[in-house]
């Protein structure tokens, strides 16, 4: 079973505050799952493949197509309007005129 001061360190290194009745309730759980774990240290795994994904993971991502962006005006079409003494990045085409 896991402690109240067990609780409360492993809620510090997740800088969590927990109230007491938090402090309670994870205690249990907490125990619940080293209970578990336990439970699963005792089985014999030997051979067995790991099963972290059900299906063969291959050519998971979309091929990676390019396209025509929007054009900067379009995409900023409805982006508000700066306010006075707002930061402004210059634009880029400022410099090519």
């Amino acid at each position: 079973m896991i402690d109240r001061e067990q609780v409360l360190h492993v809620a510090r290194l997740a800088r969590l505050r927990l109230d007491e009745a938090e402090v309670e309730t994870m205690a249990g759980e907490l125990s619940g799952i080293l209970g578990h774990v336990d439970r699963i240290r005792g089985l014999d795994l030997a051979g067995v493949e790991p099963t972290s994904h059900v299906v063969q993971l291959e050519n998971v991502l979309r091929d990676d197509v390019a396209w025509t962006s929007l054009p900067s005006a379009v995409a900023l079409a409805s982006a508000p309007e700066p306010f006075e003494g707002a930061f402004r990045a210059p634009s880029p085409q400022a410099d090519a005129d």
